[in-house]
């Protein structure tokens, strides 16, 4: 009975180590073509592994992105409505400041809603087809992955452009016109600086704060460095 029993605790062990090793031995390596110029140890690495670490990394960005453009989107338009309160209340010849401001706004907004950061979009439908449509053959895998990875590099190109120094001379450029067009078109010098540098401030403020983590990502994505 003993042995009975040994040999039957012994393949109960063997049969559970199988189970384990079952889903390893049946998911081997895919090997995918790295991207021009990235580290040898990118390319040695599971094309399953870099394609759901790119997912992960663009659905992170995507919803930190999300948030920004948002959140500004409603925080300027806020302050738009805000400042055509005081206009009923206020003499005619001064009800031209309010006017600005509000336009002011509202050309800050448009951008928010009109070209929203790219990596909102393909974050989440790069997302929504991995959950949809897995790719099932090693073809599959390398085809989605090469999606994955020109996503990646454009959303980090985006977010670029997006925070270059471009970025700052438009928003210098704007409050300025505002600033002129009170100055020099109503003779409204105490409006003209106050929306002139309240507008250049939140400006700042916004590219500042703008994610760039698809910059890093991609970095890291070429020299292979896809840790946590």
């Amino acid at each position: 009975m003993n042995r009975v029993g040994a040999r039957t605790r012994g393949f109960g062990l063997a049969f559970g180590l199988f189970a384990l090793l079952a889903p390893t031995i049946a998911r081997a390596q895919v090997d995918c073509r790295p991207p021009e110029g990235a580290a040898p140890l990118l390319g040695a690495t599971d094309g399953r592994l870099r394609l759901e670490w790119i997912d992960q990394r663009l659905s992170h960005e995507a919803h930190r992105m999300s948030r920004w453009n948002y959140g500004w989107a409603i925080g300027i338009g806020a302050s738009g409505v805000g400042s055509l309160i005081p206009v009923p209340f206020v003499a005619p010849e001064n009800r031209v400041d309010y006017y600005t401001g509000a336009v002011l706004a509202a050309v800050g907004v448009l951008p928010f809603l009109l070209a929203p950061p790219d990596v909102i979009h393909d974050g989440r439908e790069l997302h929504a087809r991995l959950r949809d449509f897995p790719p099932k053959t090693d073809a599959e895998v390398c085809e989605m992955l090469g999606d994955a990875e020109r996503r990646l590099v454009d959303d980090a190109r985006n977010e670029h452009l997006l925070n270059g120094w471009w970025a700052h001379a438009a928003n210098v450029a704007i409050n300025a016109g505002a600033f002129l067009f009170l100055g020099l078109g109503y003779h409204h010098w105490l409006s003209a600086t106050i929306t002139g540098a309240s507008g250049a401030v939140i400006g700042e403020a916004v590219i500042f704060t703008q994610p760039t983590g698809s910059l890093d990502d991609l970095a890291r994505y070429q020299r292979g460095d896809l840790g946590p």
